[in-house]
């Protein structure tokens, strides 16, 4: 079977792409320890207020872990609890954040913090807040008609 010139580039090119995709994320996977992110940790969502750590929203020291402070955030109606957290220059922290009602983003801009928040699910983002400022966390889904009013700040300071 005779196969025409570029045919063949384009068939050897189409292979190396997949072999060097393939490769990326072979590498990103199991050399990095990259993962999707997963939804693990579920909550009842009608009793957020009353199951640790959601009853004490905002920054806590911890002892005996990876991180050195749980930023904790509800997301409800329009507005996260707390509105405004300041944290240390230089922290490890885990911010672990939910939602009460419908389906909320939590994008904290400048950063690559950018998590979606599903009722009943808890997410989780670890980070070294390694500059100082303010930074503005927003709601990147669309739920409702305060949406654009939905935002919260956090301050990193010396």
């Amino acid at each position: 079977m005779h196969m025409h010139k570029y045919e063949k580039i384009w068939l050897t090119f189409g292979i190396a792409c997949l072999i060097v995709f393939l490769s990326v994320v072979g590498v990103s996977a199991f050399y990095l320890g990259n993962k999707p992110p997963s939804c693990l940790t579920t909550i009842n969502s009608e009793k957020v207020d009353q199951t640790k750590p959601f009853d004490k929203p905002g920054l806590h020291k911890v002892e005996g872990k990876e991180w050195d402070y749980e930023l904790v955030f509800v997301a409800s109606a329009f507005s996260y609890n707390p509105a405004q957290v300041k944290v240390p220059l230089g922290a490890r922290v885990k911010v672990i954040a939910t939602t009460k009602d419908v389906v909320h983003g939590f994008e904290m801009a400048g950063t690559n913090i950018n998590m979606m928040l599903e009722p009943g699910y808890v997410s989780e983002y670890t980070t070294t807040f390694d500059k100082v400022g303010e930074f503005l966390v927003v709601c990147n889904e669309y739920c409702g008609s305060g949406h654009h009013l939905m935002s919260a700040k956090i301050e990193v300071v010396k």
